[in-house]
């Protein structure tokens, strides 16, 4: 293999796995899709776990959910996100990042509005919190809901009703990780981290924009994973709808 092709693909393999998002701006993306670079990225990628996404005018690097060197397991994960405090904030704080994303793959409508006006912590708290009622509602009919999903509805929904309500008009600076609206700022921050959103702090009531990048993850990877559209089902799904499915 050509010298100038490795040294060509290790620039941009790497540029990707510090930025995480390379778009045309960059130097090397243009280099990216000369073949024989493309087909030795691939290559690394795929050697180290990781997973090329390319979408019109950027390149994604993100890890594969098993075999890869770069994934993490929860105590890397608290280490390097000191918000995610036990297991149990992970979980709810993984419902509310699928409440998010599910409120805005829903049509070109609500992408459009979304990328226009974001969403508020207090209503992404609204909308999290009508979820665990729900969920809650549902248990009562069916203490087993969420076993077959491996989800432990029981303790998810029980760590969110009792947390700490924050007010709209109290601020934020009151608002930690063991309230819901700190819970809610925790998982947007995992986002931010990655380059998904942007965080706005308008009169102290904070909401989140999500950028271009976050739709294309949800396009081009989220979409062919059976167990995000599955995920996505659930934190929509109605009680009335789940007593007529138990029921078939």
């Amino acid at each position: 293999m050509n010298a100038e092709i490795i040294k060509k693909a290790s620039a941009v393999y790497f540029t990707l796995l510090k930025e995480k998002v390379m778009d045309e701006t960059s130097e090397h993306f243009q280099d990216y899709f000369e073949p024989e670079v493309r087909q030795t990225v691939l290559l690394m990628a795929d050697e180290s776990g990781t997973y090329i996404i390319e979408a019109p005018k950027r390149i994604h690097l993100v890890v594969q959910p098993t075999g890869s060197v770069f994934a993490t397991n929860f105590t890397h994960m608290r280490d390097k996100h000191n918000q995610v405090e036990t297991k149990k904030h992970f979980h709810l704080m993984s419902v509310v990042l699928m409440a998010f994303l599910a409120s805005m793959d829903q049509n070109q409508a609500a992408k459009v509005r979304t990328k226009r006006d974001g969403i508020s912590y207090y209503s992404l708290e609204r909308q999290v919190n009508d979820l665990m009622m729900n969920w809650d509602n549902i248990l009562k009919n069916n203490p087993n809901f969420g076993d077959e999903e491996r989800i432990d509805m029981k303790e998810v929904v029980t760590t969110w009703k009792y947390m700490e309500v924050d007010r709209e008009d109290s601020g934020t600076k009151k608002a930690n990780k063991r309230t819901r609206i700190g819970l809610i700022a925790s998982s947007m921050r995992l986002l931010e981290t990655e380059g998904l959103v942007v965080i706005l702090d308008r009169d102290d009531i904070p909401k989140v924009i999500p950028k271009q990048e976050l739709f294309e993850r949800i396009e081009y990877l989220y979409h062919d994973y059976d167990r995000y559209e599955f995920m996505k089902k659930l934190v929509t799904v109605k009680e009335d709808e789940h007593a007529e499915d138990t029921q078939d």
